[in-house]
């Protein structure tokens, strides 16, 4: 991990604390919004497009002629198109891959085994890292570790075991705010990290492996995913909400979400939860909790929710296929009629049994 890196993991540190002091409802972020970087004159939107066959294998050698850009169900002109073949060995630019370790939403026996999953992963494939590669460790007490960026397998399971930490704040201090302790820290790190990596250039990976978040966790009853907001806190959720996807897309992260559980959560109805949220939200009495969940966020990006499995080698694998074969392929998006607009995006192909995967939106401004 870059000293930069570790800087903003150091100042979340410092920043935690009083974050959590002053929090009253019931909402995590929506009590502190996300800030958004300031706009630019600029509209050209990029998107990072993975295609893939029937059977999941991602798809190389398509032309620019070959996709289509759906704005809000209007057609917009490809402004450019870059096609990214065969991974490390020969992309000039590589993708970043991030593996996050969530040890705050896990049960501690699944935390030890993500661990585990990791290192056998990295020994197994140490010679196929799509990119330069991180190691960040979300823990139960509140310790942030991070784990040098390299492409060396050998060095991040060093870094992995030996981890550097700087200390938040006690879980009892968290369990103080219940659920919605947890859910603040999770996505208080996603915005900052998100905030960072959009100063970098470059694709990223976040591969974020958990269960969930508690706003989604079924089987967490003291918080109900269904619970109603009023006014306020919809506003200000929706302020965040808007925040954190301007981030995401600036950064060029694209979110992959692996649950620990694997089979044991495979006929689970909760894995399939969030698939109510996953709609864009256009305006601030739409927001729900679930607004914000892991899992809506991964597939808003792009990325996969994977969940099924208890192969965890194999899950980071599919997730980084994706570095291996894909396209950036931008557009000059028009000015919204009015600030945070909500745009819904679709990339169609023009070749039988493809299909396209990328964000799917963005908030227009006028």
């Amino acid at each position: 991990m870059s000293n930069q890196r570790y800087a903003w993991i150091c100042f979340f540190c410092c920043s935690l604390v009083p974050a959590l002091a002053q929090q009253n409802g019931p909402t995590g972020l929506s009590e502190r919004p996300a800030t958004a970087p300031p706009a630019s004159a600029n509209r050209s939107i990029a998107l990072d497009v993975v295609v893939s066959d029937k059977s999941g294998k991602p798809v190389s050698g398509l032309q620019q002629q070959d996709f289509t850009i759906l704005d809000n169900k209007k057609p917009r002109r490809i402004e450019s198109f870059h096609a990214v073949d065969g991974g490390a060995s020969t992309t000039a630019d590589p993708a970043e891959v991030i593996l996050f370790l969530d040890e705050v939403n896990t049960p501690f026996a699944e935390a030890a085994i993500e661990q585990q999953e990791i290192e056998a992963f990295l020994k197994k494939s140490a010679t196929q890292l799509p990119g330069p590669t991180s190691i960040i460790l979300l823990r139960q007490l509140g310790a942030v570790l991070g784990a040098t960026s390299s492409r060396d397998a050998n060095a991040l399971i060093a870094a992995l075991n030996q981890g550097r930490s700087g200390q938040l704040v006690t879980g009892k201090q968290i369990e103080a705010y219940g659920l919605d302790g947890w859910q603040q820290l999770s996505l208080y790190t996603l915005d900052q990290l998100a905030g960072y990596e959009a100063t970098r250039p470059g694709r990223k990976l976040l591969v974020w492996i958990s269960p969930g978040w508690p706003l989604l966790r079924t089987d967490l009853s003291a918080d109900d995913p269904d619970e109603g907001l009023n006014t306020k806190e919809q506003k200000e959720m929706f302020g965040t909400i808007v925040a954190l996807s301007v981030k995401l897309r600036q950064a060029r992260m694209t979110i992959y979400d692996i649950d620990p559980s694997g089979l044991a959560d495979a006929n689970q109805l909760r894995t399939s939860d969030y698939k109510q949220f996953e709609k864009g939200v256009k305006s601030a009495n739409q927001v729900q909790v679930g607004s914000l969940g892991l899992q809506v966020l991964a597939d808003q990006t792009g990325g996969r929710v994977l969940n099924s499995s208890n192969d965890m080698s194999g899950e980071i694998s599919k997730c980084l296929a994706d570095a291996r074969g894909y396209y950036v392929v931008s557009f000059d998006a028009p000015a919204g009629d009015g600030p945070n607009e909500y745009h819904a995006l679709e990339i169609k192909v023009d070749k039988p049994g493809l299909t396209a995967r990328s964000r799917t939106g963005y908030y227009a401004q006028p």
